[in-house]
């Protein structure tokens, strides 16, 4: 992970960081409201030794400096805490006084600094005057070359003892600050592990890692497609829309030397988007000038006909049935050369009416009648409809819902599709988040197209009269497809 990833991370779990670091921050003011307050009272000694001239003060010196490292040992010994036990009664124990007892030297001295620690202030001080006291004859014992003679060590009261009118703990703003500290860098290790544990999509090229397929498509999320998920009217210049017109495109240069005409759109799971991407891709196909048709293949839970705002009741099972012409159900969808033809009915047994071999003889003719075909299918991990009609297509599309689909299950469902030797022409990453800055560019070059009939194909998306190769094959004159299939046998 680099530091651009880890950014990333951190931006995208902001919630998780900021949430950790109010709870540091609350725990902090707990233990600081809750903290019994303690005084500090500290004692500074100088410590010396008898000397004559120059030399002797230099090596005294230098002794002394090594010997003060042993009496901070000594200003913490046992022996020091029972004689101040044993000559000033302050109702604690000789290990409650090593406890509240630290001592330190200072670098370079001959200077040692007590410090006594209690919740009670007036305590604090009469336990360092005690101490100090007793220190000086403990250190004047131990140095004495021999009884009745004196010490060889002076020890002298430099600094105090003094004890300070204000608590020495708890500091509010240290302890909050180390609060704060520590839920950030909580927070920021578990953004981190929460990406690592995360097997959702999060961005493009794990998902083209997952189905081993060129991304061809990031379709934005948009709020509005709840309730209006195809690109007309005022979506027509959304981002969403512009994001179908990329796909569109680079649909056509997948492949130029095996142009694919039937297209079968599928996911991993169900509901990511797969029906709406299909119609919003049969309409932006449309609005460039091919001859398209749209046929919905999702026999469990049809949703093309809602959507377009077509009638559903007949449709492709009785067509494969036998029952009716396709030429007699297929429906023309606005006016745009779009025709769609439902699902129909819900039959028994979707799988084998869509693997037989009045399937292959419909594509067939649909093949013949339109540019490109557009299958919506049943998703992947579900059911097995999906590579039953991918089987039959020219080349398979794979939508992903961002934050959604697993990555284990798009893999999965892209190794189902190359079981079968699919022709998986690219995935498309569904619902994805747009950037501020993606935004504000398209905003700034969005046009806004007035309720005018629509203007001619552009040279890119020419239509394939005006055409000799290339996505849709070899030049076809345009007719009516309806004329076309009106013709077919039953």
């Amino acid at each position: 992970m680099d530091v651009r990833d880890f950014l990333r991370t951190v931006r995208r779990s902001w919630w998780v960081v900021l949430l950790s670091v109010m709870v540091g921050l609350a725990v902090a003011a707990l233990v600081t409201v809750r903290a019994q307050p303690r005084y500090a009272a500290s004692v500074t000694f100088f410590v010396t030794t008898p000397n004559q001239g120059v030399t002797d003060a230099y090596q005294g010196s230098i002794f002394m400096q090594q010997r003060v490292k042993s009496y901070a040992d000594l200003l913490q010994s046992d022996r020091l805490a029972q004689s101040v036990v044993a000559k000033t009664p302050l109702g604690l124990t000789a290990e409650e006084v090593q406890a509240r007892v630290t001592a330190a030297t200072i670098p370079d001295t001959v200077l040692l600094r007590g410090t006594v620690t209690d919740t009670d202030a007036t305590r604090a001080l009469r336990l360092t005057e005690a101490l100090t006291a007793q220190f000086i004859e403990l250190i004047k014992s131990v140095e004495a070359p021999g009884e009745g003679r004196a010490s060889t060590v002076k020890v002298e009261v430099v600094s105090g003892p003094r004890v300070g009118s204000s608590p020495v703990s708890p500091n509010p703003a240290r302890n909050l600050a180390l609060g704060v500290l520590a839920g950030l860098l909580a927070g920021i290790g578990l953004a981190v592990l929460r990406t690592r544990l995360d097997t959702r999509l999060r961005d493009a090229a794990t998902l083209q890692r997952a189905t081993g397929s060129p991304l061809l498509g990031e379709i934005p999320f948009d709020p509005a497609a709840r309730t209006a998920p195809l690109i007309v009217g005022e979506a027509t210049t959304s981002p969403r829309a512009e994001a179908v017109r990329k796909l569109r495109t680079n649909l056509r240069f997948v492949d130029v030397h095996e142009p694919a005409r039937v297209i079968a759109v599928t996911s991993a799971l169900q509901g990511e988007g797969k029906t709406t991407l299909s119609c919003n891709l049969a309409i932006a196909l449309a609005e460039a000038g091919w001859r398209v048709a749209l046929v919905d293949a999702d026999l469990r839970r049809p949703k093309v006909a809602e959507y377009l705002g077509l009638e559903a009741g007949v449709g492709l099972t009785d067509v494969l049935l036998g029952d009716v012409n396709v030429g007699d159900v297929v429906q023309r969808w606005g006016d745009k050369s779009l025709l769609v033809l439902p699902a129909g009915s819900v039959p028994p047994n979707p799988s084998e009416l869509l693997g037989s071999k009045a399937m292959a003889d419909l594509l067939l003719v649909l093949r013949e009648s339109a540019d490109i075909v557009v299958i919506d299918t049943a998703p992947l991990r579900t059911v097995t409809d999906g590579v039953v009609v991918a089987v039959q297509a020219d080349g398979a599309l794979m939508v992903s819902c961002y934050g959604r689909t697993d990555r284990g299950q798009v893999g999965a469902a892209a190794q189902a599709l190359q079981a079968v030797s699919v022709r998986l022409l690219g995935c498309v990453l569904n619902m994805a988040k747009l950037g501020r800055a993606e935004t504000y560019q398209y905003e700034r070059y969005r046009v806004e197209v007035p309720a005018a009939p629509a203007a001619p194909p552009s040279r890119a998306d020419a239509a394939p009269a005006a055409r000799t190769g290339g996505f849709l094959g070899p030049e076809q004159p345009v007719a009516d497809p309806t004329q076309e299939l009106t013709r077919l046998p039953r």
